[in-house]
């Protein structure tokens, strides 16, 4: 019977993992039809859980909350069948003014039409921007909703759903005229209790699992085999912690910088007034200094050049533009573009304009590009090309829109009372000759002060503008508050400088191990860091006015603090903590800073404006920190296997797991309800909700050691640990650059 369990888990997993490549390749629909809803499917669930069920009850367990844990995906398992035989999902298309009575249901055989047991009129749709920008903030549909003699109006949006007669309406889509809408129906009365039934069991038995005092966790606190990871047991390890060394070291490399500087910038607290002003930029109003730092990004790779501040670089290239196209201010990475065109590391924009070659050199490799050539010397040609073309903009002032303007009456009730407008933009016909004259002019008026170095006239003119948007930004403008949190965000490179200190902490309580030395300073280096980590999440958070974790960088961020907080918790009794926190954590912010990742902070998508948002996340993302560190003590365990330092990280794996396969139920369980409340379905087989699944399946095998003899050696738990890995990486990464779905802009 356990091998026939074993062997179904093993199919039941791997169908789920392939289905997610085929998904990639044959599209949605395809799975959909013929994996996820085939019978089969359900009938190789329905048969694991049989003999789950046969086998458990073989074995005879007593413990509630283990049996209570069990039962809950028994009850899981039924509400997913009892949605599947019974729910209804389709989508009902409304236009304004007309009434329908009817949705539609995708099916195998094609769309059916079905009835709704009340009628809905659209009286209106609404898309709701953020005030000053093009950034959507919601979706509203405004209905009244008819059932016989009773009339009642209500509102639809993201995130708020209308339920009668056991029918929900959520807002899925809408036409692009404005004047129709597209909500989701979803009818599923008995799947849901059921289902919820099955998570809210699942959220008690996992907790009940931790402080079950007589339960296996509270045994393993317990155990005082723990308290021998002191430096003694570490002794035996030099030949692992040597090897990590060498594994994690390359991380440091840095690039190195130019000496040549410019005379033709203006001084750096002048540069700093320009830095105040508020801009609209990456769709949110923002301190000007945030377009400057990410500008000098995106050229040199760096927050300043030779010295001189973003703000100073961004002045140069407004004011001194034929100047500064002489800088050698574009890092180029070594790739086939430097290759090929025979190009140095650090070019000007002038590199790249040649007479005698015809003008443009990327201009020929740019059409290629467009004509459908995308290998990767094409591709670096493109990114090369949006970094010049960058310049070319803020040469003719098209990225300032530093000047907001609100129309007396409002031409449409879908756009933005406040709108912000550029020195070059066009300007609204009804707005007055003088501020038309003001804004377009402005800008000639500074660069004339500039050439003559006249700074304290362009000093009052900077004020002036900044009092021009306090007087008219009107609700636009950010509060003060965000506005000194973005700025200090923006002067502190929080990520860089703590991934360096943390990964080279790391270094130092390896050898301060090697040396059987005390760890006192790597303590207190700890707390530092933590604190400064703590500041730059709490400076985002407030500056979004959302929980930062709602993109790959932010979750980054969390998972590292998560080590850290950990860390600091468990150190003491575990002193090897505080090597595997600053490695796993230095690792994470490292990770931070990959190509893929953008910490840019922008608005919020409104599916994702949900409480339930920073929950699901959170808790998942303690539970990735958690598992990371079992995957450190599998690395730590196996090269050390001579040791006891075996015994002492598989116990201390063992601590991790417990919790963090608590943390990564829960989150599964609160994502399903978001999905529910966002979407109309609470599990809809996207490739991150299946990999999450595949994760925590693959996972809580570990813990059933005693049905499983290879996990009872200390080295046949790690080796598990370690491939386990794989699908987190998978989870995380897999899904958001490869596989794709609605989760991947995680």
């Amino acid at each position: 019977m356990k091998k026939t369990l074993i062997v179904l888990y093993v199919v039941v997993v791997a169908v789920m993992a392939a289905a997610t490549i085929v998904e990639k390749y044959q599209g949605t629909s395809f799975v959909s039809a013929n994996v996820y809803g085939a019978w089969w499917f359900s009938l190789l669930w329905a048969m694991l859980a049989a003999v789950a069920i046969a086998y458990f009850l073989k074995r005879r367990v007593r413990r509630l909350s283990v049996v209570v844990l069990h039962l809950s995906f028994v009850v899981i398992l039924l509400g997913a069948l009892i949605t599947h035989l019974t729910g209804r999902q389709g989508v009902v298309h409304l236009r304004k003014g007309e009434t329908v009575k009817e949705f539609q249901v995708n099916t195998q055989e094609g769309m059916l039409t079905q009835q709704l047991p009340f009628s809905i009129r659209l009286n209106s749709f609404r898309v709701v921007y953020h005030e000053g920008t093009q950034a959507v903030a919601d979706y509203e549909s405004y209905l009244t909703i008819s059932h016989g003699a009773q009339k009642e109006n209500s509102i639809v949006s993201m995130n708020h759903i209308y339920s009668h007669n056991n029918i929900r309406l959520y807002q899925s889509n809408y036409d692009e005229d404005l004047q129709g809408s597209y909500l989701a129906v979803n009818s599923d009365p008995w799947g849901i209790p059921v289902t919820y039934l099955g998570y809210a069991l699942l959220f008690i038995s996992l907790v009940w699992m931790l402080v079950d005092p007589k339960g296996r966790y509270r045994a393993l606190l317990r155990d005082e085999c723990v308290a021998e990871c002191k430096l003694h047991g570490e002794r035996n390890a030099r030949r692992s912690l040597m090897l990590l060394l060498l594994f994690s070291v390359s991380s440091l490399c840095v690039g190195g910088t130019q000496n040549s500087t410019s005379d033709h910038v203006l001084p750096k607290d002048l540069a700093a007034e320009f830095g105040r002003l508020n801009v609209l930029y990456n769709d949110r109003i923002c301190p000007l200094q945030t377009f400057a730092v990410d500008f000098t990004k995106k050229l040199y790779g760096k927050r300043s050049y030779n010295g001189m501040s973003a703000e100073q670089v961004l002045t140069g290239f407004i004011f001194f533009g034929d100047e500064w196209s002489n800088e050698p201010v574009i890092k180029l990475k070594s790739g086939p573009l430097r290759e090929t065109l025979q190009l140095p590391k650090y070019c000007s924009v002038n590199t790249f304009f040649n007479e005698q070659m015809g003008g443009y050199i990327l201009g020929p490799y740019v059409r290629e590009y467009y004509s459908g050539q995308n290998d990767k010397f094409h591709q670096e040609i493109a990114k090369m090309d949006d970094r010049l073309r960058l310049i070319m903009q803020l040469r003719q002032g098209k990225p300032l829109k530093l000047f907001p303007y609100k129309p007396s009456s409002p031409t449409s009730q879908h756009t933005s009372q406040i709108t912000w407008y550029a020195p070059t933009d066009g300007l609204p016909e009804v707005m007055e000759p003088d501020r038309q004259q003001y804004i377009h002019e402005i800008f000639s008026l500074l660069n004339m002060d500039a050439q003559v170095q006249n700074y304290d006239r362009m000093r009052e003119t900077v004020e002036k503008m900044q009092r021009y948007q306090q007087r008219y930004g009107g609700s636009s403008l950010p509060s003060p508050m965000r506005v000194k949190a973005e700025r200090l965000y923006n002067r502190i490179p929080f990520a860089t400088i703590l991934f360096m200190v943390n990964l080279s902490m790391g270094f130092v309580c390896l050898f301060l191990t090697i040396l059987k030395r005390r760890q006192g300073l790597a303590m207190v280096m700890m707390v530092l860091s933590f604190i400064a980590l703590t500041l730059c999440l709490s400076l985002r958070w407030i500056v979004t006015g959302h929980v930062p974790m709602s993109n790959g960088y932010e979750t980054m961020l969390f998972l590292a603090w998560t080590v850290m907080l950990v860390t600091l918790f468990m150190q003491r009794r575990y002193p090897v903590m505080l090597t595997f926190g600053f490695i796993m954590s230095g690792f994470f912010l490292l990770v931070s800073h990959i190509s893929q990742m953008d910490p840019q902070i922008t608005h919020l998508m409104p599916v994702l404006n949900s409480p339930l948002l920073s929950l699901h996340v959170s808790v998942i993302m303690m539970s990735f920190a958690l598992l990371s560190l079992t995957f450190i003590c599998a690395i730590t365990g196996l090269l050390g296997r001579k040791g006891s330092l075996t015994h002492v990280t598989h116990r201390l794996s063992l601590i991790f797991l417990y919790p963090a396969l608590t943390c990564l139920g829960i989150g599964i369980f609160v994502g399903a309800i978001w999905a529910n409340v966002s979407w109309g379905t609470y599990w809809s087989w996207d490739p991150k909700e299946v990999w999450a699944l595949i994760t925590f399946m693959i996972y809580a095998v570990a813990v059933h050691d005693r049905s499983m003899p290879f996990l009872e050696s200390p080295v046949g738990f790690h080796v598990y640990c370690l491939l386990a890995f794989l699908t987190i990486l998978m989870t995380y990464f897999g899904v958001n650059y490869f596989l794709g779905g609605m989760h991947s802009y995680a």
